[in-house]
Order: structure tokens, then C-alpha cells, then sequence
């Protein structure tokens, strides 16, 4: 099957280039990422438990609301910052076939985090309409972050076997 610019790499195929693996590694912004992701969860989590207990008890609006923004600004940072990330590796900002379809979850993720904000701002949905709009946002995040967890352990591996393979074996890392 011919390869399209929206598809996936093969399983065949890995997921960088040497040349990627090579720009991946230099990047500066590759740190940041590495360290906007766990923090990005940690604000989800705690986010995730205010919005719930809120719903729950209906206690604590302010910081639930809070919380969510907080949660939606961390998003655009890293979202912004993977984009960059992304132009230095691959030569795209955006939809660069080894990412396209975490960057189409990704899309979803920013649409549902951005429609909060609205809601929020607009007072559309109510208070609890937002909550669960904000909980639909999250579950959207949750997939999302699930991709990208499981392409950093692809690349891993596939890192790990290029290591064990002998000088000259024509494999790329």
C-alpha cells in the first residue's frame, strides 16, 4: 500500500529517520517537551479531581473553574511549544505523517478544551454543563496522551533494536 502524507509509518518503517532521531535529540525543544508533559498530567489530575468532586458535592466551584483554565493554558503551551517541536524534527509545524493522527486527536483535545473556555466566558451550558464539557475535554486528552505514550515507547524500542544492530546493518535508528 503506497504511503500518503496522512498516514502512518509501517510498522516496518520507524518512526524517525536517522535524521529525525538526530534533529530529535538536538532540539532544545525536545526537553521541553519532556518536561511540559508530566506537568501537563499533573494539572490534569488534580484538575480532573476538583472538576469531579465538584460535580459530586457541588462544592468549590471557583477551584474547579480555576483549575480548568489552568489545565486548558498548560495545553496550549505544550501544544504550541510540540508544534515547534515538531517543525524541528520532521520540517512541518503540524501533521507530519510519523504524528498525523496524534496531531488529529490533538486538534480534538484543543476544539473541547477551547469550547470550555467559551462556555466559561460566555456563561453558556451553565456551571455543571461546563464541568462535563470540561470532562469530555479530558477524556479526549486521556486518548491523546495514551498516542503519545505509546510513540515514545515505540520509538524506544525501535531505538533499543537499531543499538543491538550490527555496525553496517543498514537499519536507521
Amino acid at each position: 500500500m503506497k504511503s500518503t502524507p496522512h498516514s502512518h509509518r509501517s510498522a516496518a518503517q520507524p518512526l524517525y529517520t536517522a535524521e529525525e532521531r538526530r534533529r530529535r535529540d538536538q532540539s532544545p525543544w525536545t526537553m521541553v517537551q519532556g518536561l511540559l508533559a508530566p506537568l501537563q498530567f499533573v494539572v490534569f489530575l488534580v484538575s480532573l479531581w476538583l472538576v469531579l468532586r465538584f460535580l459530586w458535592t457541588g462544592e468549590g466551584e471557583t477551584a474547579a473553574t480555576i483549575s480548568v483554565v489552568v489545565k486548558t493554558f498548560v495545553l496550549y503551551t505544550i501544544m504550541v511549544t510540540g508544534s515547534i517541536w515538531e517543525k524541528a524534527v520532521f520540517g512541518r509545524y503540524l501533521f507530519a505523517p510519523a504524528f498525523f493522527w496524534e496531531d488529529v486527536v490533538s486538534m480534538l483535545v484543543l476544539a473541547l478544551h477551547t469550547a470550555y473556555l467559551y462556555a466559561l466566558f460566555t456563561g453558556a451550558l451553565g456551571v455543571e454543563g461546563q464541568m462535563l464539557l470540561a470532562l469530555a475535554a479530558y477524556a479526549a486528552y486521556v486518548i491523546n496522551a495514551a498516542q503519545f505514550v505509546w510513540k515514545l515507547r515505540m520509538a524506544r524500542l525501535q531505538g533499543a533494536s537499531a543499538n543491538e544492530q550490527p555496525a553496517g546493518a543498514g537499519v536507521a535508528p
